[in-house]
C-alpha cells in the first residue's frame, strides 16, 4: 500500500491499510492510523500523529516546525483526530514548549491553502474553508464553520457551534452558538441554521437568543448583561457556557452589530 516512489521511514508506524501515494515524504517519528489515504507529494514531518480514515491531499505539509523564532527544536507534536480531511496545500505546524502540541479534531475538513499554526486546538466537526489563515495558539470549538479567505489573530478563542463570514479577520473573541460578519467583524445574529441542523430544539434556540439579546442589543455593558443573565435566567447548559466563555475572555468578544465599538 506504500507507492515505490514514496519516502518513508523505516521508524514510522503505518497502521493496516493505509496508502501512501507517490514522492510523498514520511519521517519516522509518525504515527498513521488505519485506514488513512496519503496523496502524492505529501510531506509529513517528526511528531506527527494521524488518526484513522483521514485524507490528505497533496501538498500538504504536516507537523513541521512552527514559524515562531523563539522555538529551540524541543520535542513537540502534531495530533489529527479520525476521519479528517486536509485538502491541497493545507499546512498545519507542530506545537512549541507553550503547549507541547497542536491538535486538529475528528472528522474536521480544511480546505485548500488554508493554515493551522503552533499551539492550536481545533474541535471536532470543523469545517475551514480555502485560504484561512489560523495564528498560534488559537482555540476553535467543535462545529465551527470559518468562511475563506478568514484569519483569527493569535490567542484568538472561538467557541462551538459558530459560523464566520468570508474574508472575516478576528482580532476579538468569539462566543458560542453566534455568526459573525461584516467589516470590522460583529456579531450577526445565533446560528440557528447550523443549531437546527445538530438537534437543537426551538425552545433552546430562543433561548440562547434571549442571552445574546441581552448582550447585544439591551445597551447594557458585557458586565451588565451578564449580571442579568444571571440573575434573571434559569441556568442551563448552554447559559453557563455561554457566560463562562466572555467571563474568561481578555481580549474581550467581538462587538454587537451597529455599536461602532468592542462589546468588551
Amino acid at each position: 500500500m506504500i507507492h515505490q516512489l514514496a519516502a518513508v521511514d523505516k521508524r514510522a508506524k503505518i497502521s493496516k491499510n493505509v496508502i501512501v501515494e507517490p514522492f510523498t515524504t514520511i519521517a519516522g517519528d509518525v504515527e498513521i492510523g488505519e485506514g488513512t489515504w496519503i496523496g502524492p507529494n505529501v510531506t509529513i514531518m517528526e511528531g506527527a500523529r494521524i488518526g484513522k480514515d483521514c485524507k490528505i491531499f497533496p501538498g500538504t505539509v504536516i507537523s513541521a516546525i512552527p514559524q515562531d523564532l523563539k522555538f529551540d527544536g524541543e520535542d513537540t507534536k502534531t495530533i489529527i483526530g479520525d476521519n479528517t480531511t486536509l485538502r491541497e496545500c493545507v499546512t498545519v505546524n507542530r506545537g512549541t514548549k507553550a503547549l507541547g502540541y497542536t491538535k486538529v479534531g475528528s472528522n474536521c475538513l480544511i480546505m485548500a491553502t488554508s493554515h493551522v499554526a503552533h499551539d492550536c486546538i481545533i474541535g471536532d466537526n470543523v469545517i475551514i474553508a480555502n485560504g484561512c489563515g489560523i495564528a498560534g495558539h488559537v482555540e476553535i470549538g467543535d462545529f465551527t464553520v470559518m468562511g475563506g479567505l478568514s484569519a483569527v489573530q493569535q490567542f484568538g478563542k472561538i467557541g462551538k457551534h459558530t459560523m464566520i463570514s468570508g474574508g472575516s479577520l478576528i482580532r476579538k473573541d468569539v462566543p458560542p452558538y453566534v455568526k459573525v460578519a461584516r467589516d470590522p467583524i460583529s456579531y450577526a445574529g445565533i446560528n440557528s441554521v447550523g443549531l437546527r441542523r445538530r438537534g437543537f430544539s426551538n425552545e433552546k434556540i430562543f433561548e440562547i437568543q434571549k442571552i445574546y439579546r441581552a448582550i447585544f442589543q439591551m445597551k447594557m455593558n458585557v458586565s451588565q448583561a451578564l449580571a442579568y443573565i444571571e440573575k434573571e435566567m434559569l441556568p442551563t447548559a448552554e447559559r453557563d457556557e455561554i457566560l463562562q466563555f466572555i467571563q474568561n475572555s481578555p481580549r474581550g468578544i467581538v462587538k454587537g452589530y451597529g455599536t461602532g465599538k468592542d462589546s468588551n
